[in-house]
């Protein structure tokens, strides 16, 4: 068998079929123009509708997307009620069009904090789009993985206080099934944006064994073409997961 022969499946590249992304940068981008930081919010929100369509031809079934953290709460009131406004606007626009090209839109995060009509909204189009099977697309809103970790604990705790649980079948399993993120599998590949080089609270548990890679492009200017790159040089890496290399 030649060099690069693809008949070999153990020469084939293995496929991220779950990528997660922290969209970082959109403020940097609008400032570095002179324009309000919500110009770039909008742009980046933008980006993700070229992202979403790119997934599905480049083997990807999962996708999941870091919109607003629990610690973004400390911006300006006028940047968070402008962001706020900018997912409403993106459930509305979005919704017709992710349910007719098979996108099943769900939300991880702690929703209680939001207003209440933009819960609605959130729940509507989960309702909407749960039929779709050609992409799976997450967002995180108002999430953080340490609050994550913590409800998931109260959760447990107050299952094996009710007898519905006892402390020695709390497995991983377990456990994984009472966060945001239960019946999703963890992510393969996790990739920032912007050149910053931290995971900021986004999925601890689930991308404990995930690949990352860090990507100096700010997000509105993250192209399809920079996906497939990254997507390409995650299939030639080896993933061990504690294990050694193979033969």
């Amino acid at each position: 068998m030649g060099k690069g022969d693809t008949s070999d499946p153990k020469s084939l590249p293995r496929p991220a079929e779950h990528v997660a992304i922290i969209m970082d940068g959109n403020g940097r981008w609008a400032t570095n123009r002179g324009w309000p930081r919500l110009v770039g919010h909008r742009r980046g929100a933008e980006r993700v509708r070229e992202i979403v369509r790119a997934c599905p031809d480049l083997g990807i079934r999962w996708l999941t997307v870091y919109a607003f953290s629990t610690e973004n709460w400390k911006r300006s009131t006028e940047e968070v009620l402008g962001l706020m406004a900018i997912f409403a606007r993106y459930i509305e626009r979005e919704a017709d069009r992710l349910f007719v090209e098979g996108v099943r839109l769900r939300f991880i995060g702690d929703r209680s904090r939001l207003d209440r009509k933009l819960q609605a909204m959130m729940a509507g189009i989960e309702a909407r789009t749960a039929g779709g099977t050609r992409l799976n697309l997450t967002v995180a809103i108002n999430y953080g993985g340490r609050d994550e970790i913590t409800r998931a604990v109260r959760a447990v705790a107050r299952d094996v206080a009710a007898g519905l649980l006892r402390p020695e079948d709390v497995t991983e399993a377990a456990f994984a099934g009472r966060l945001d993120t239960g019946g999703l599998p963890d992510p393969d590949l996790v990739i920032r944006t912007s050149g910053e080089t931290r995971t900021s609270n986004f999925l601890p548990w689930q991308a404990a064994y995930a690949e990352y890679e860090f990507t100096g492009t700010l997000w509105p200017d993250f192209t399809a073409q920079e996906l497939a790159g990254i997507v390409a040089r995650f299939g030639n890496r080896e993933r061990r997961f504690g294990g050694v290399a193979s033969a």
